[in-house]
């Protein structure tokens, strides 16, 4: 056991330490506003780096290559672990406890945007920037930028980038060489995220608004510095900044940078996953600001329209952001919005739940399947966008939607017997375990995560953590297959 588990702990000691260099942002940034939380960072900063240091030493000599059990490990010790340091500013400024603080950060890196903060526009700009950076690193994956930078330490990325990336598709690689992917990766997450912040600005953000919810959007992580969300603006082209934005971030990233490389459009053209997204959205938000306006919810179809774009396609794609209370529209909106945050976003973007990609392969497998009933013989194989999908990808999405449900199903009656209601238990779980943010009922867009009592809390925690890491790579750690020599 502990030659398996110790290489394992010496890699994370240099994740630690690299983590403790992010929080020099915000301490720069108490330092120029001296606000109240400048100690929280010195100190936290310091604990860190410290903790990762002495764990490096304590573990050097067991430094070797990483295989794929290695690589499990570490992206499961990272995202349970990385919370707790990262939620260690939070802890000591603000009057919340352990349970709360490991809330808020794990709802930063897994981006999921769920707060137990109230009063967000009053905290230290440095607290606010923490929390949005905390999504923006985990939204491609501090395990994806590990990858350009461990090689040069010796120690070999590319299990630890299968174990980390999104979607059924993680042999495929950009560049052959692991270490270049990421950095292209990232390269491109970040030259959205200035994009965006950019526009942000122009259509009227201050810099600190516009530097923080460009952070938010492109990580889809939910989060704002106002308790109203984006609804404290009131301005239709921040909101049709933020809408662009949050769909780009929900679209593969790696279809981004054959775009980006090719000069044209071609390659969104040719991406049926994205196709299928952008459909699905573009009906949904119709539908939705349709329903609204026949229900009287809205004036005019306008305002509905307004609405219903902004609020339908950021709780699709698990972005978290809103203008509204929706939980106050008649159900059936809310409930397609909860639901569509299951499906929507694609492979290898920011976003959670089961991905368009897997929805696709699943679809066209019940059609395959259907067929087989009435031609038993037969023989066709499953594609999608004209490429062929092999068995055994096939079969690994089956399990994983079996798993992920069953998962959520689990998790939900988990928070019913904790004493919660039906719909918070299921929306808190839904939108905790798709990195959606806001659920319904007492964990609605008017309110947050703070009203659940402790247990409650940490079941929200787990199902978030279980939706980063697309459930296999934390319920693999229970197997007695991966702890055989």
């Amino acid at each position: 056991m502990k030659q398996i588990i110790l290489p394992v702990a010496h890699v994370f000691a240099l994740v630690i330490m690299g983590f403790a260099a992010t929080m020099l942002a915000p301490l720069v940034l108490a330092i120029w506003g001296m606000d109240l939380a400048l100690w929280s960072f010195v100190l936290s900063a310091a604990a860190t780096f410290t903790i990762g240091a002495l764990l490096w030493l304590a573990t050097r000599r067991y430094k070797r290559e990483l295989k794929t059990r290695d690589g499990l490990l570490l992206v499961a010790l990272t995202w349970v672990a990385l919370p707790a340091v990262a939620g260690f500013p939070l802890w000591h400024y603000l009057p919340i406890d352990f349970t709360h603080a490991y809330f808020e950060a794990a709802s930063g890196l897994t981006t999921t945007g769920g707060t137990v903060l109230s009063g967000l526009q009053y905290l230290p700009r440095s607290i606010n920037l923490w929390r949005h950076l905390l999504s923006w690193l985990g939204g491609m994956g501090i395990i994806v930028l590990a990858v350009a930078i461990l090689p040069m330490l010796g120690v070999g990325g590319m299990q630890i980038y299968r174990a980390e990336m999104p979607g059924p598709m993680k042999d495929s690689k950009l560049t052959p060489r692991i270490g270049q992917t990421a950095k292209l990766l990232w390269s491109v997450y970040a030259g959205l995220t200035l994009a965006c912040v950019l526009s942000l600005r122009l259509v009227g953000m201050d810099w600190f608004d516009a530097v923080c919810h460009g952070l938010s959007a492109l990580s889809l992580g939910g989060f704002s510095t106002y308790d109203d969300s984006v609804g404290h603006f009131n301005s239709l082209p921040i909101e049709l900044v933020l809408t662009v934005f949050q769909v780009l971030a929900a679209l593969n990233f790696a279809t981004h940078y054959q775009a980006w490389s090719q000069r044209g459009l071609r390659a969104y053209l040719r991406d049926s996953e994205a196709k299928a997204m952008l459909g699905v959205l573009g009906a949904s938000v119709l539908g939705v600001a349709l329903y609204l306006f026949h229900q009287g919810a809205y004036a005019s179809f306008g305002t509905a329209l307004r609405e219903s774009s902004f609020n339908v396609v950021s709780i699709a794609v698990d972005g978290g952001l809103h203008t509204q209370d929706y939980s106050r529209w008649p159900v059936f909106a809310p409930m397609w919005m909860l639901f569509l945050s299951c499906i929507v976003a694609s492979s290898g973007s920011t976003g959670g739940g089961v991905k368009m990609i897997r929805t696709l392969i699943l679809a066209k497998q019940a059609n395959r399947e259907l067929d087989h009933l009435v031609h038993p013989n037969l023989v066709r194989p499953l594609k999608v966008g004209g490429v062929v999908i092999a068995n055994r990808v096939v079969f690994a999405v089956l399990g994983f939607v079996f798993l992920y449900f069953m998962s959520a199903v689990t998790l939900i009656f988990v928070e019913l017997a904790s004493g919660l209601d039906f719909t918070t238990s299921l929306s808190a779980i839904l939108a905790c375990i798709n990195n959606a943010g806001p659920g319904l009922g007492l964990v609605g867009p008017d309110s947050n995560y703070s009203v659940l009592g402790d247990f409650q809390t940490w079941v929200c925690s787990i199902a978030m953590l279980l939706g980063r890491l697309e459930v296999f790579t934390l319920l693999v750690l229970f197997t007695p297959t991966l702890w055989r020599k």
